[in-house]
């Protein structure tokens, strides 16, 4: 699955949120979703919070088969920026 594809995939969710911060999902070499708002992009950006992870656990993460907070204890995901907005993305990806 391309970076396009994982966007495009929870783009309804995130124009339905109400979410009203800025995340930057940044899976390296395959690319990044950047959240701010009701808006998403795949032009990388600054952002309130960066969440770094493999494309595949992104992949696991929005289809809820990945447990964001193992993720993040075992090192799956890492997070550099306001802690708080990545507590917030249940209402994105819940």
């Amino acid at each position: 699955m391309s970076i396009q594809t994982v966007a495009d995939q929870i783009k309804s969710k995130v124009e339905s949120s109400g979410f009203d911060r800025s995340v930057k999902f940044d899976t390296g070499a395959d690319g990044v979703i950047v959240i701010d708002g009701a808006t998403l992009s795949t032009t990388d950006g600054p952002a309130d919070c960066t969440i770094k992870l493999s494309l595949d656990d992104l992949e696991s993460l929005i289809a809820g088969d990945l447990n964001p907070t193992m993720a993040f204890m075992t090192g799956k995901i890492k997070v550099e920026g306001d802690m708080s907005v990545a507590m917030g993305l249940s209402s994105l990806l819940g």
